[in-house]
Parts: C-alpha cells; sequence; structure tokens
C-alpha cells in the first residue's frame, strides 16, 4: 500500500488531509485489532490533532483497541493540559468522545517499561559506521508495543543533525527506545558531523535506526508529512517507500541553498523549543552558512534552561567541538553519547591540537541563560534585550542573515561544499 499526494507548490487542505487519512485506514481490516498509534511530542510542527481526530474518528467502534503514545526520546514528558492542547482536544471531549482512547508518553529512563528486541553486533556496527565505532548495542524499546497487533507512525519529516532525514522508524529510535541505542547513533551522528549529515537520506545512522526496528515483528505503517511552514504539502502512507518519498520532497521545500556563506547570523527559535536541547537545531540548519571565524546567534529570550532532562550532565561536560570530546575520551567515557552528540552539535564543528580548541564559529546565546551560565558550559553570551532585530534585517549582501521560525529549514550552500574538520586542520595549523 502507497498512498501519496504531493502539492509542492501548494497545501493539502485540512479536509483532504482527513479523506487521505481515513482512506489509508480503509486499505486494511483493522476489525478486532489493537493498534497503537506513535505520534510526535510538540517538538515537531504537524497538525498532530488533525490526525488524532481522523484515526479515532474511523477506528473507534470498529477495533479492539485503540492508543497513542508520545515518541518522547528523552524529552520531558507532557502533562495532561499540554497533551490536551497538542491533540487539540478538550478536556470534556477527552473524558467523553476519546475516554476509551489511552495516551502515554514515553519513558526512556525507566527500565521495566522497556523491552528488549535484540543486539546489534559489534561487527555490524563496525561495518555500518564504516569503522568509526564498535561495540555490541542491545536494543531496548517500550514494552507497550508488545500489547498491540499493529503499530502506526504519524509524524513530520524534515533534514535532521543526526539521521539526516526525521520521520519513519526515527519515531522508534529514539521515539520510544531505551537508552543504549538513543547514545550509540547520537554519537555516531556527531563523529560524522552535522555539515555531512544533515539533509541526506541513506546515513550509516539512518542503518542502524533501520537495523534495530528489524528486530520489531509487530506490522508498522508510516504516515510521513512534509510540512512547509505550519502547514501540510506532502502526505504518504505506507512502508518504508512512504518514508523516502517523503524525503525527497522535504530536500525540496524544507533545504534552502543559498550563494553564499554569512559573517553574522541571527536564528530566532520558535516558542515550541523550551530549552537549549531542542532550540539547539537553530544552530544545526545553520552551521554549513556560516563562514569561517563567523558568528551565529541562537536568539531565544523565552528559553531559560539548557536541558530540562540532561542539564546537569550537560553543565559538567560543556560544549565542545567533536575533537575536544574524541581526542580526550578516556575523561568523557562515562558521558552518554547522546549528550557528547548535542554538545558538539551546538558548537559545532572545529580543531583540537595539543590542549588548543578552535571552534570553526562563535556560537552565542540570546535566551534567559544567565551570562555566567553560559560561560561555564562554554557558549558566548549576549542580552537578548540588547540585540535589535530590526537593525540586521535585509543585510544579506552584507554577509548578515536574520532567520524566523529557525530549526526546521536547514541552509546549505549552492555550491554543495560543506564545512570539513580536515580542511579546519589545514586552515588553522598556524593557530596551533
Amino acid at each position: 500500500m502507497l498512498i501519496e499526494r504531493n502539492l509542492e507548490n501548494g497545501f493539502i487542505s485540512e479536509e483532504e488531509l482527513d479523506f487521505l487519512c481515513r482512506e489509508a485506514l480503509r486499505k486494511k481490516n483493522f476489525k478486532n485489532q489493537r493498534l497503537l498509534v506513535i505520534i510526535p511530542d510538540s517538538t515537531r510542527t504537524a497538525p498532530v490533532g488533525l490526525f488524532f481526530r481522523a484515526i479515532c474518528g474511523e477506528l473507534q467502534g470498529v477495533v479492539k483497541k485503540l492508543d497513542f503514545i508520545i515518541a518522547l526520546g528523552t524529552h520531558p514528558p507532557m502533562d495532561e493540559e499540554r497533551i490536551r492542547r497538542h491533540l487539540q482536544i478538550s478536556e470534556e471531549e477527552k473524558n467523553t468522545k476519546f475516554k476509551k482512547v489511552g495516551i502515554f508518553n514515553h519513558q526512556w529512563d525507566v527500565s521495566y517499561n522497556l523491552a528488549y528486541m535484540g543486539t546489534i553486533s559489534s561487527e555490524e556496527i563496525e561495518k555500518i559506521s564504516d569503522g568509526l565505532m564498535s561495540g555490541d548495542v542491545p536494543v531496548y524499546v517500550n514494552k507497550k508495543i508488545l500489547d498491540y497487533d499493529e503499530l502506526f507512525i504519524v509524524g513530520p519529516v524534515f533534514p535532521h543533525e543526526v539521521v539526516g532525514f526525521s520521520g519513519g522508524y526515527k519515531y522508534l529510535f529514539p521515539g520510544i527506545a531505551g537508552p543504549e541505542i538513543i547514545n550509540k547513533f547520537h554519537w555516531l551522528g556527531a563523529l560524522i558531523t552535522n555539515p555531512k549529515i544533515n539533509g541526506v537520506k541513506d546515513t550509516p545512522v539512518r542503518e542502524i535506526i533501520n537495523r534495530a526496528t528489524s528486530f520489531i515483528k509487530i506490522p508498522i505503517t508510516l504516515f510521513c508529512l512534509v510540512m512547509r511552514g505550519d502547514r501540510v504539502c506532502g502526505f504518504y502512507a505506507g512502508g518504508e517507500k512512504a518514508w523516502e518519498k517523503a524525503c525527497d520532497l522535504s530536500s525540496r521545500v524544507n533545504i534552502k541553498y543559498v550563494d553564499r556563506t554569512f559573517r553574522f547570523v541571527i536564528a530566532k527559535a520558535p516558542l515550541m523549543y523550551e530549552d537549549l536541547w531542542t532550540a539547539g537545531k537553530c544552530m544545526y540548519k545553520l552551521e554549513p552558512v556560516v563562514e569561517d571565524g563567523g558568528t551565529l546567534i541562537i536568539y531565544a529570550p523565552h528559553v531559560r534552561e539548557v536541558s530540562y532532562t540532561h542539564g546537569e550532565q550537560i553543565e559538567k561536560v560543556g560544549y565542545h567541538t567533536r575533537d575536544y570530546f574524541l581526542k580526550q575520551m578516556e575523561k568523557f567515557k562515562d558521558v552518554p553519547g547522546a549528550i557528547l552528540a548535542h554538545c558538539t552539535h551546538v558548537k559545532g564543528i572545529g580543531v583540537f591540537h595539543q590542549g588548543k580548541e578552535i571552534p570553526r564559529i562563535n556560537v552565542i546565546l540570546a535566551t534567559g541563560i544567565p551570562k555566567e551560565r553560559c560561560q561555564k558550559i562554554n557558549l558566548g553570551y549576549i542580552d537578548p534585550e540588547n540585540v535589535c532585530i530590526e537593525d540586521y534585517m535585509g543585510r544579506e549582501k552584507e554577509g548578515i542573515l536574520v532567520v524566523e521560525q529557525a530549526g526546521e529549514t536547514l541552509y546549505r550552500l549552492s555550491s554543495g561544499k560543506v564545512p570539513d574538520i580536515d580542511e579546519l586542520y589545514k586552515k588553522f595549523s598556524f593557530d596551533l
């Protein structure tokens, strides 16, 4: 089964999305089946509420059991009010119309909520990563999936700093996964580096996710969305082919090509990013077009925490380049790979030699995180009240770029050139 609707130069109406969703569901007989729908949390732009209503409207009264689980990865759990807002339902609807529908948060760090699926061998990991890493990886996933006859995954597809493109089976790993697989593939993405992996469909990290998914023997159907801004321009339902087609459209819609680099970039984070753990996406999507020695400001006055989940660990290690960690791994061997990956992705690529670290670009926070904490975590600081965005608008020809709602659109050079660590070592060798 493959249902697709592509409006690269337009938008799919809510009425048509509802119809497409229901049409896809009617392709199978779900009578007396138990279905679990995996959905994104509020850090992803998507009409989750529309699909919640369409799926419930089509399947309630037909299936034996219908539940939803929020693919939080390691993000904080969503409370009842936030969940209702996310699903666009009232408290009364939740307690009446949808009272038989279970809605769960994933808990990545609660071991008794996880089930062992299998192990990816060290040999496989070494082969997939082309020698970048090794070691057996046990695959754990939320054990709730074992209570269902089929899984549905509903969510958007965007360029992604760790996997290449989000969506599809990524809502399993890390969406509802345990820490081992999460840490392994996040660090692999960091080793490859954000500029080289972001916006690439077929990556070693995606291969690891696919391998982990192969341990799950329950049928899986994907509903993949492509967003332009806050509206849907692509819908694909089916197997892995649906995700592949969504990637192809996302690569045309969610990647913006520019002819030059910029010495100064202001990335305005949307409100859905509530800590630096998520607002770091502003850096990930813009790093490729900041010139060597340039500056990127993450402008997010509403952000007051480094990470609501991992803040304590991040503050212990600080934000550094990949090679700062890689060349001192004995010192950081006990730090989870996902933490190290986030820290190096926000800091960006750079060089480290004989104890000296030179980041390629300067990352500055214009957030609610105080100056002292910014200094402690090795990032720059500027008071957001001292940043007048209007003063920098429309100055691209001067090498200044302002990006509204940063974090989901990837910026790349038209030439295809991406920042490369080996080239940096040659360029910065005189400083080392």
